[in-house]
């Protein structure tokens, strides 16, 4: 059997941190969440991101807009959110329905962008500067240390439909000595390039995308997959790799809650940069 990388447990560590260094921080640290539409499973993450937020002891203000809202709209409340001193960080819940999200983006004050993507925040990763990076590349990082193999000289497939989403992975992967290559799920011979990866990353959200005959023997495989089969939320990767991969992250409770517990740690971390 392959062994299962919790991360649940590992979660609920740096969740404790967090809650500890709230304390510490003397005046309540404050989350703001921005949602747009009425997609399903983005509500149900910003419910999830707020119960998480209060159950450390941080403040959470919730704004809701409607799908066909402005992009003015948007960077004005973003704009009044970067001004205001109770609010330490401030997330957009993406994707937006019908916005410009580059442009939200870029509204961002990037020392309160604890999601990592402002362009002010891209420039440092990898660098020696102090950068809030995406909490799912961290999340991700932390369930293949969580293996305990050796990762010196690896070689990891990245297989996601977005670059934006690739590439802080790809920079933390190298920070640890492992070479990456991003594919589409609609790369030609797929197969035979996850084959030949040590560690294989998969978002491309398509339950059992990732096949048997898809994967290396011992194999450290990421799920970052959320879909739906048969009433049940499950992966990318089919069970079917359960016994030739060495390890494996669930779906649920791997890369999400981990992801999670990052978000609210970059909101301490951003914190201390706007001191």
């Amino acid at each position: 059997m392959s062994e299962i990388l919790q991360g649940k447990q590992l979660a609920q560590t740096i969740r404790d941190k967090v809650a500890k260094e709230i304390t510490k921080h003397g005046k309540p640290l404050g989350l703001a969440a921005i949602l747009v539409g009425n997609n399903p499973a983005s509500k149900l993450y910003v419910s999830l991101k707020e119960k998480a937020a209060k159950e450390v002891g941080m403040y959470f203000e919730r704004f809701e807009f409607d799908k066909k809202v402005s992009n003015k709209k948007l960077i004005d409340q973003i704009k009044e959110l970067n001004e205001r001193d109770d609010i330490h960080g401030i997330l957009v819940q993406f994707p937006l329905p019908n916005q410009d999200e580059n442009k939200v983006i870029a509204a961002l004050d990037p020392k309160k962008d604890i999601d990592g993507f402002h362009e002010n925040n891209k420039m440092r990763w990898g660098k020696e500067d102090e950068a809030i990076f995406p909490p799912v590349a961290l999340a991700i990082e932390k369930l293949i240390k969580a293996s305990h193999q050796p990762l010196e000289g690896k070689h990891a497939a990245v297989i996601a439909n977005s670059e934006i989403f690739a590439e802080p992975i790809q920079v933390l992967l190298r920070e640890n000595g492992i070479e990456s290559e991003r594919f589409g799920k609609d790369e030609s011979a797929l197969a035979s390039k996850t084959r030949g990866a040590d560690i294989i990353i998969v978002a491309v959200g398509e339950a059992d995308f990732i096949k048997a005959d898809m994967v290396k023997e011992g194999a450290i495989v990421i799920d970052v997959g959320t879909n739906k089969k048969d009433g049940k939320n499950v992966g990318d990767v089919s069970p079917d790799v359960n016994g030739i991969v060495g390890f494996i992250s669930p779906v649920p409770g791997g890369v999400g809650p981990l992801t999670v517990a990052y978000l609210l740690k970059n909101v301490t971390e951003a914190a201390q940069l706007q001191k």
